[in-house]
């Protein structure tokens, strides 16, 4: 069992870039933590250096406090192999917001709790990418079709290949159809 004699050290994550993490730095400064680690990084993505800065930064005594679960584990068994390794180095680790809020998962009890919340949260990501999955399938078999509007139509395609026989360059034909090279490119070598 911990008995907090270290520091209280953040971790905060947003998904995006675009996504700002001040919410998750206010909660965590308010909580008393002395240094935030923050990535910009999908859940999914097992790329996250912040991640793993502030796994690497915490010593015997502090506790790894985040804002939400979701926000540190990508699914239940990286949730618990995560959390049974900063207890097997004397780290503690504490949950501001949500069902573990209130709970010590470095107890029997809160170990339980861990488990279980972290289990319905993996079944609802399951629910919802199934939905999802079944939504689109459904669109699909209606002849809707879910994504970006193509750029390049049958009337484009024909210039940009009449264009490009006769000489022009791809960044000029881009320019005057008022695509991109790169979609440019992609459909004249998706039409060969």
């Amino acid at each position: 069992m911990n008995t907090n004699t270290g520091h209280l050290i953040g971790y905060a994550r947003v998904s995006t870039d675009d996504q700002e993490a001040q919410l998750q730095h206010d909660a965590l400064a308010a909580a008393g933590c002395t240094r935030v680690f923050t990535d910009k990084a999908s859940g999914k993505n097992t790329d996250r250096p912040e991640l793993a800065a502030v796994l690497d930064y915490v010593r015997p005594g502090d506790i790894l406090c985040v804002w939400k679960l979701d926000r540190f584990a990508r699914s239940l068994i990286d949730l618990v192999n995560m959390v049974d390794a900063l207890a097997a180095r004397g780290v503690g680790f504490k949950v501001l917001t949500g069902a573990l809020a209130s709970i010590d998962p470095n107890t029997p009890d809160g170990r339980l709790m861990l488990q279980v919340v972290g289990a319905m949260a993996e079944f609802e990501r399951s629910l919802i990418k199934d939905r999802t999955r079944a939504g689109l399938d459904a669109a699909r078999a209606q002849g809707r079709v879910g994504g970006r509007p193509a750029v390049m139509d049958a009337d484009k395609l024909a210039a940009a290949k009449a264009r490009k026989a006769q000489g022009e360059s791809v960044t000029a034909i881009a320019k005057a159809l008022k695509v991109s090279r790169a979609t440019l490119y992609r459909a004249l070598s998706d039409a060969e």
